[in-house]
């Protein structure tokens, strides 16, 4: 679709992450009530080793000049799957489409480039989002899946450290070796989730920013007799609650208690620390029964969010 008369669009560089630390704020007052995108956030995407933000990233603006749209294009698999991001503003669609048509084309050109036939793109909205999904329906966009954003008020007087099940032990992450062991749970943890992607531990840790994250908010639970069992992934780097990256524990040791007790340490660090809201997200269709899990540890619906799927040639 071609961009309609008046608009503008052009690369992202790293000075206008304030501005667009501010659009994407704008969505999120009007499609979850509260801003809560953080600058840093912004900047590390734009910023990521793996984005080439003259080829992977859009600005959109008005005739006015006012910026109103922003779209960023990020290959995490180092396969066919792509993830699509795209923030606008109300009253915007034709426009929007134009930068999904950019967008579509540079993800099909990421698979292609990592020798994939196909893309599968990825682009996450909320359930009321400004994006009119009807049009993007009208490209070929299919909802796929729901996920919950989940939150708990904590406490330290009502959220203390748990009894650990027996034979269970924790470890903070503070070795080479304690990553490695992370990147290898997590991948057998998680592998028969809804679109896991496999990654070595060198694209993992580039994605991740292992080399700036906080590894002593990471722990590893380790089982008398059976060697490490689980993983617990959080980080504390937003302002308004911590947030529970993964509880994954390996398929035969699950119904022994180890995630229940994670879900409470969890609870219990960040309150010992100070935070008062903590956070995570779950698939609605989880068959490891983590969603009632939180839900008996007292979490709730924050606000929910769709994955939308677009599958295109790569070549």
């Amino acid at each position: 679709m071609a961009l309609p008369e008046g608009m503008t669009v052009r690369p992202a560089v790293l000075g206008d992450a304030e501005a667009v630390c501010a659009l994407l704020n704008q969505v999120d007052e009007i499609e979850v009530g509260r801003a809560f995108t953080e600058l840093h956030e912004v900047e590390e995407d734009l910023g990521h080793p793996s984005v080439d933000l003259e080829r992977d990233s859009w600005l959109l603006y008005d005739a006015a000049g006012q910026l109103v749209g922003y779209g960023i294009v990020r290959d995490r698999s180092a396969g066919e799957r792509i993830n699509l991001d795209q923030y606008l503003l109300p009253g915007h669609t034709a426009s929007g489409l134009h930068l999904f048509g950019l967008m579509e084309a540079r993800g099909a050109e990421l698979a292609r480039g990592n020798g994939a036939d196909r893309a599968v793109l990825h682009l996450m909205l909320t359930t009321e989002p400004t994006i009119d999904t009807g049009a993007l329906a009208g490209r070929g966009w299919r909802l796929e899946r729901r996920h919950h954003v989940l939150t708990r008020a904590v406490d330290p007087k009502t959220d203390p450290f748990p009894e650990a099940p027996a034979g269970l032990r924790l470890r903070s992450c503070a070795t080479e070796e304690d990553r490695r062991t992370v990147h290898r749970l997590l991948h057998e943890t998680f592998a028969e989730h809804y679109d896991f992607q496999p990654r070595s531990y060198e694209k993992w840790c580039e994605d991740t920013g292992a080399d700036s994250a906080d590894w002593s908010l990471v722990w590893i639970a380790g089982l008398d007799g059976h060697g490490d069992v689980a993983v617990l992934r959080t980080r504390a780097d937003r302002a308004d609650q911590a947030w529970a990256s993964h509880i994954g524990v390996l398929a035969e040791h699950r119904g022994r208690g180890i995630g229940g007790y994670l879900l409470r340490y969890f609870f219990a660090v960040y309150a010992e620390r100070g935070h008062t809201r903590v956070g995570l997200g779950v698939d609605t269709e989880n068959a490891t029964g983590a969603p009632a899990l939180y839900r008996d540890n007292g979490m709730e619906l924050d606000f929910a969010v769709d994955t939308w799927e677009l599958v295109v040639p790569a070549r």
